[in-house]
């Protein structure tokens, strides 16, 4: 093989390797940690927005590049894009991605994020299948996330929420279409309530001397 060629070939390699590696655990927690204020969202009210909107038959829909975001403000929160890999149409996440959850993991469990509770938030990019379709397939995938982390990774159930908001907030509106539209997102989301200090227990009666008979 020629030395250029050869070259160039490792070049590739180099590019695609960079492309494909895991974020590291203190990536995640840069863009996590920044927390200021919570945003002013319903989630369950948000979660029944995205399937009526998703549902709804619109004569002058503007399209996926100039329809509103659906949750504006979840822009104001710190965020971590992952690029999870999941199989065709489903929640099922490929054993390559593994490793980028599991880093996720690692930064949850990291003493500056402990506070905090984390949205999980599935999207779609805009394709061939029906907006419903999409919305119902982010959420979902959302779910099938947080059921590792928790079964898996053994992180706390009350610090995940998962939400899908399918194509109805897309990363990248210009290119509705790119494969960064299907990324998830981790959103620290607010802080966990404080816990009530629990009561002292009452200290044991002192026994009375036995009398003499």
């Amino acid at each position: 093989m020629a030395p250029a060629l050869a070259f160039g070939l490792a070049l590739l390699a180099g590019a695609a390797g960079a492309q494909t590696a895991a974020p590291t655990r203190d990536d995640i927690v840069g863009k996590l940690n920044h927390f200021e204020e919570p945003a002013e969202v319903d989630l369950p009210a948000l979660k029944q927005q995205v399937m009526e909107r998703a549902k709804a038959r619109i004569k002058n829909d503007p399209g996926p590049v100039n329809r509103p975001l659906i949750a504006p403000d979840l822009a104001k929160l710190p965020a971590f894009n992952a690029q999870i890999q999941f199989d065709a149409d489903t929640p099922i996440i490929q054993p390559a991605s593994y490793q980028t959850v599991g880093r996720i993991a690692d930064a949850l469990v990291h003493s500056s994020l402990l506070p905090y509770t984390f949205l999980i938030v599935g999207h779609v990019e805009s394709n061939s299948k029906t907006r419903e379709a999409n919305a119902i397939l982010s959420q979902r995938r959302a779910d099938a996330i947080r059921d590792v982390l928790v079964n898996t990774f053994k992180i706390s159930t009350k610090r995940l929420h998962p939400i899908g908001l399918g194509e109805e907030q897309l990363l990248d509106r210009a290119k509705p279409t790119s494969a960064v539209n299907g990324q998830l997102q981790i959103l620290t989301y607010a802080k966990l309530p404080e816990e009530a200090p629990r009561p002292a227990a009452p200290a044991p009666a002192a026994k009375k001397p036995a009398k003499k008979r």
